[in-house]
């Protein structure tokens, strides 16, 4: 359209085109009375426009009437031709949208000039959508391309170095005291009205009632994060809707400091405050725009800011950052008149002492690896004459040297000693673990003090084989001690007092105790929350047996296990073991919980991963064949399941023994697999070794022997031998009064020894 067109709608002169959307065009026009240039925007439809549309036009312009903020592009006028043509006009702003602008700047990294410039470009951003915000208005589809740069206006410099910004497109903005029941609209063709990459998760999911605030805050974390990097922090190019859906929702963004690109590595609190916006949970994120627009200017201003804890070193860094001419001159004179003072002092105390610790740290390691060279030297077929070695005879045989020839050295013995009963721990030798480890308690209490963190590692490891062996009762008693220990000798915000909690609620859950042994998880998940020393390892193991807990009392534990997963996918790399047995054991808890078709692509996913990374005989591997066939079953894929069951016991009795615990689960659901092919002599026979494995492994009166003895009472009513059913239904009853029904509270599987080191 020529700006000679003189077509009117209303008071307006229309002159040219600006664009068009989904639900109207945008001319510029001129108003004549009073005569002035506005943004015209008409619905699209003429006076045929649908009821839906129209509704969305007209709270678009009862939207931005409640809006008055420079940073707001401001409404004019409404009506209707008499023809029914719906219309607003709003203010004209020249310019270019934040995407074109952000695209003038030359190619290359971003200098950290740059990056400030930015930043305070995105503080006036929030300020005027916390101004929306506090008026009661959600905008919901904030994203680069509705935001405009205006072009500086006559007199003013082209090089102002903090442009104004105009937002614009309010016609998803959700008013909050309206009635509005959407939160995303779905044409007939099945796309989402809004912009994808900018959605929260909340928002893919369509549920108006978790929609608020921190949905925008959100949307400008994706902002910032495009801002800084250029680039999305996922990449939904190639991706269906449904896909889209599920990454945004369960996937980990990109990190923000490898998709940075400039001249300087990113300072780490606009990778805090990016991260914090981008959190899935909401009550994670910034509460309001308000919230992180004055964290912004905190950074701005070389002020700490809220979103990390407030330690000594970091409020002193930026201190400095503000007087920087001070702290110059300070420290130099500090300089000076210090090392004169000390140097002499320490110096040569700090060489005896370094000389001594180093020559004790190097004689220690050089013992360590020696040991371990030899020990592995058992695999060679030169050593071994031929014969195939396995893990535990490796271990046997270190821990017949360590006996043997380490006697005078207590240090790497203690040390070798621990390692070696924690091994054996993993593979499941749970006697033969906490046989190595006892003698290490004894060793570290003579050399290290009853009292020292030394003596603590130990406890735990020994804790961890007590519970493994069945025996929650020693278990507890050990881990109370090294939690004294340990919050004697620790800090009080140090994650190894978490960790020492962690163990302690373990032994209650097996105790009887699941309410209390959760709120004792609960409590440390909180105090590893306001910890100034996260560990993600710890987090992850808190997370996970939190939702193990909820699924032996009959609860949904999924959500936590699904928290664990995208902690371990942001900590490690993609096939890291952890992954693995995260994403089995986010699909194992859907399983338990009857959801089959949600539970299959994560058992499928970690199944692909451990075969490709771990290889086909490693013990993760077989847990995960195990979760895939038992899922078959349920299915009612027999065949299928078969195949893969047998598959994940054979691999066990290569990997730790034909009498080790972890073969009892394969072997139960292999016999319900029998026995659903009407085949009870071998259920029968499968259930009765599971049985004989357990009650060697453990206390005949455990409560997970529970899993074992009702499959086998039913197998037995189904072969017609209702007597012996009988007495093993009595025997279940005896067990739950003395310990409680907790069927899936299996040791070897459920929480996890990882420790310190």
């Amino acid at each position: 359209m020529s700006s000679r067109d003189d077509r009117f709608i209303g008071d307006f002169r229309l002159v040219r085109k600006l664009g068009e959307g989904g639900m109207g065009i945008v001319y510029e026009a001129e108003q004549q009375h009073p005569r002035r240039p506005v943004a015209l925007k008409v619905i699209r439809g003429g006076a045929h426009v649908s009821p839906d549309t129209l509704k969305l036009f007209q709270r678009e312009a009862q939207t931005l009437a409640r809006l008055r903020h420079p940073g707001i592009a401001a409404l004019y006028e409404t009506g209707a031709t008499e023809e029914g043509l719906h219309f607003f006009a709003m203010e004209l702003v020249r310019g270019s949208t934040l995407t074109a602008w952000l695209g003038q700047r030359p190619a290359g990294p971003l200098t950290p000039h740059e990056v400030r410039l930015r930043l305070a470009i995105f503080k006036k951003i929030c300020d005027a959508v916390a101004y929306a915000h506090q008026k009661g208005v959600i905008h919901r589809d904030l994203k680069p391309a509705n935001v405009l740069i205006p072009k500086p206006t006559a007199g003013s410099s082209m090089q102002e170095e903090v442009p104004d910004v105009k937002v614009l497109d309010f016609g998803l903005a959700r008013i909050t005291d309206s009635d509005v029941q959407a939160t995303t609209y779905v044409t007939e063709m099945g796309k989402i009205r809004g912009t994808l990459p900018y959605m929260s998760p909340e928002q893919v999911r369509g549920n108006p009632d978790e929609i608020d605030l921190r949905t925008d805050v959100y949307a400008l974390g994706v902002m910032l994060y495009e801002m800084v990097t250029g680039s999305l922090p996922y990449d939904l190019s190639k991706a269906q809707i449904p896909e889209a859906v599920r990454i945004i929702c369960e996937q980990a963004p990109k990190s923000i400091s490898a998709s940075f690109t400039g001249t300087k590595h990113l300072d780490a609190d606009v990778i805090t405050i990016a991260g914090k916006c981008l959190e899935k949970e909401t009550s994670r994120r910034y509460q309001s725009a308000a919230a992180l627009g004055d964290d912004i200017q905190r950074y701005l201003s070389d002020q700490p800011i809220l979103a990390r804890a407030p330690s000594a070193a970091y409020q002193l860094r930026k201190l400095a950052a503000r007087n920087k001419g001070i702290f110059a001159f300070a420290a130099t004179v500090f300089v000076l008149v210090s090392a004169l003072a000390v140097t002499m002092t320490i110096q040569a105390f700090r060489i005896t002492r370094e000389r001594d610790r180093a020559n004790q740290e190097a004689e220690t390691a050089k013992q360590v690896s020696e040991f371990l060279e030899g020990l592995f030297k058992v695999s060679d077929p030169s050593e071994a004459r031929g014969n195939e070695i396995t893990a535990r005879e490796i271990l046997d045989k270190g821990a017949e040297r360590i006996e043997r020839e380490l006697k005078g050295v207590p240090a790497t013995r203690l040390r070798l000693m621990r390692l070696i009963g924690r091994v054996y721990l993993g593979l499941g030798l749970f006697d033969r673990s906490a046989t190595i480890l006892e003698e290490a308690l004894s060793i570290a209490e003579k050399e290290e003090g009853r009292e020292s963190l030394e003596v603590a590692r130990v406890l735990t490891a020994l804790g961890a084989a007590h519970l493994a062996r069945g025996k929650p009762e020693s278990a507890l008693r050990l881990h109370e001690r090294s939690l004294a220990i340990r919050m004697r000798k620790l800090p009080a915000d140090s994650p190894g007092i978490v960790l020492g909690a962690y163990h302690v609620a373990a032994c209650r859950f097996y105790l009887g105790n699941a309410s209390e042994a959760r709120d004792g998880l609960r409590k440390a998940l909180v105090a590893l929350d306001r910890s100034s020393h996260d560990d993600p390892h710890l987090r992850i193991w808190i997370l996970n047996d939190l939702a193990m807990m909820g699924v032996a009392l009959g609860e949904r534990g999924s959500e936590n296990f699904r928290r664990a997963q995208e902690l371990r996918e942001r900590t490690f790399p993609v096939g890291h073991p952890e992954r693995i047995v995260g994403a089995n054991n986010v699909g194992w808890c859907l399983l338990l919980d009857g959801d089959l078709g949600g539970a299959r692509p994560w058992i499928e996913r970690a199944l692909g991963e451990a075969e490709r990374v771990l290889g086909e005989d490693h013990s993760t591997t077989a847990l995960v064949v195990h979760s895939l066939g038992e899922l078959e079953r349920r299915a009612g894929n027999l065949s299928r399941a078969r195949s893969l069951l047998e598959r994940a016991l054979a691999i066990n009795e290569r990997a730790v023994g034909l009498d080790a615990p972890s073969v009892v689960e394969p072997l139960v659901s292999l016999a319900l697999v029998d026995d659903a092919e009407h085949r009870s002599v071998d259920a029968l026979s499968r259930l009765e070794r599971g049985i004989r494995i357990f009650e060697r492994a453990f206390s005949p009166e455990n409560g997970a022997l529970i899993g074992v003895l009702e499959p086998y009472e039913a197998v037995l009513t189904h072969a017609g031998r209702q007597a012996e059913a009988q007495a093993v239904r009595a025997r279940c009853v005896r067990i739950k009064a003395r310990s409680g029904d907790r069927r899936y509270a299996y040791p070897s599987s459920v929480f996890s020894s990882w420790d310190e080191e």
